[in-house]
């Protein structure tokens, strides 16, 4: 196995601890260390591409599992914030339905032998998603070390976090809008 798919897997492996760091309060500062592994995770996104491209590693293995793992690591990121209430649900579950929907495609077209890689607007939306998380994170990591500051404060970083995932929800769907047209040819019958 190469470079780039370890980097791939690495960034799977690393959703878990992602998730604890999340979701467990009694861990301090706990958002900056969440903050910490997902800008690292994400970062393995670029890694793994550029080092593939430059050392011509491309594999039909990385040009599947590098989005599924991109899905993995924003999914559980988003539905953690649902649960600590920083990011809206019904945004959520459009990014959910895409995600599989899109997944799908690539599994039907994977199974004809074809592989769909990923477009300008799909990693548009992926870089939207990372950085409406790594914003999230951030604003929470600043509330958790200044629980002094104002509550306007708190109110314009949940603002602008919920403007950052509406965003990212319109530009799935529009990715997924072209997913599903460039991909409608897999569904007719031969």
């Amino acid at each position: 196995m190469n470079l780039p798919n370890k980097l791939t897997i690495l960034r799977v492996c690393l959703v878990p601890f992602f998730v604890a760091l999340l979701l467990l309060e009694s861990i301090p500062c706990r958002f900056l260390f969440a903050f910490a592994l997902f800008t690292a995770a994400a970062y393995t996104d670029h890694l793994d591409g550029k080092i593939a491209r430059r050392d011509n590693l491309i594999t039909n293995f990385g040009k599947l599992m590098d989005p599924l793992a991109d899905k993995i690591m924003v999914m559980a990121a988003l539905i953690c914030f649902v649960k600590l209430d920083l990011a809206f649900t019904v945004c959520v579950i459009i990014i959910m339905v895409r995600e599989f929907a899109v997944t799908s495609v690539r599994l039907i077209a994977a199974e004809q032998g074809i592989v769909i890689p990923a477009n300008n607007w799909g990693k548009a939306k992926t870089v939207s998603q990372i950085a409406a998380i790594i914003t999230i994170l951030v604003f929470q990591s600043v509330l958790q070390f200044m629980p002094w500051l104002p509550a306007v404060f708190a109110e314009a970083a949940y603002i602008i976090g919920q403007a950052l995932i509406i965003i990212a929800t319109a530009l799935t769907l529009i990715s997924g809008v072209i997913y599903a047209k460039d991909g409608a040819h897999l569904f007719k019958d031969r």
